[in-house]
């Protein structure tokens, strides 16, 4: 697929985002806590690298509210201006601060301490937001680059979190363009639930757990 090719079916995807109802949003962003929190990736890990959802990305605000309940440590992303995560801890809606980025959407961001670009590595598991998934675990991501940046980090590190996308329900497509560079995620969350893709299976090999 040409990146032309891809730059089309992102903009498919965001379309069908803007498309969605503000009950329809909340209704899925509620819905896919629960899935989520029902993965053993997450149920099992002590620290989990996530994210604060802006626009019309699936909610994340009940998915963070259930990680802090459940005991987690979790870890916010803060844009550098090279478009790299550093990160924070979250701390509760308190603690999180509306923040202006040049020529970028304004991001909900942790106001507390800043822990370095590094501390992802510590995770167990790490939210990745994106806009597709196949049937491999291969994430469509926006393109912006920063979880790439991450990507790589947790590789040259050696840490091997479990990877989980948060999705809409037709967002799991048949295929996904990939680049030599891209990494396969464990599993995806959505609202009517969840699959996660064996690691050592090329074909994908998955579960599903549904209403």
């Amino acid at each position: 697929m040409s990146s032309s090719d891809k730059s089309a079916l992102r903009r498919e995807l965001l379309a069908n985002r803007r498309a969605l109802s503000p009950d329809a949003a909340a209704a899925a962003a509620a819905s896919i806590a629960r899935r989520a929190l029902e993965l053993p990736e997450l149920a099992g890990a002590r620290t989990v690298a996530a994210y604060v959802s802006v626009g019309t990305e699936p909610g994340t605000r009940d998915l963070l509210d259930g990680l802090r309940r459940a005991g987690k440590r979790v870890l916010l992303p803060v844009l550098l201006p090279d478009n790299d995560l550093d990160w924070g801890p979250y701390e509760g809606p308190g603690s999180l601060a509306e923040t202006a980025h040049p020529g970028k959407m304004r991001l909900l961001e942790p106001s507390g301490p800043r822990l370095g670009p590094d501390a992802v590595t510590g995770a167990d598991a790490v939210l990745l937001p994106g806009l597709a998934v196949d049937g491999r675990g291969m994430r469509l991501g926006r393109g912006g680059g920063s979880y790439d940046r991450v990507l790589a980090r947790l590789e040259r590190a050696g840490a091997h979190p479990a990877l989980v996308v948060l999705l809409y329900d037709d967002e799991v497509v048949a295929r996904v363009p990939e680049e030599p560079h891209d990494h396969p995620v464990q599993a995806v969350a959505t609202p009517s639930g969840v699959r996660r893709f064996g690691r050592a299976d090329p074909a994908g090999a998955t579960a599903s757990v549904t209403a």
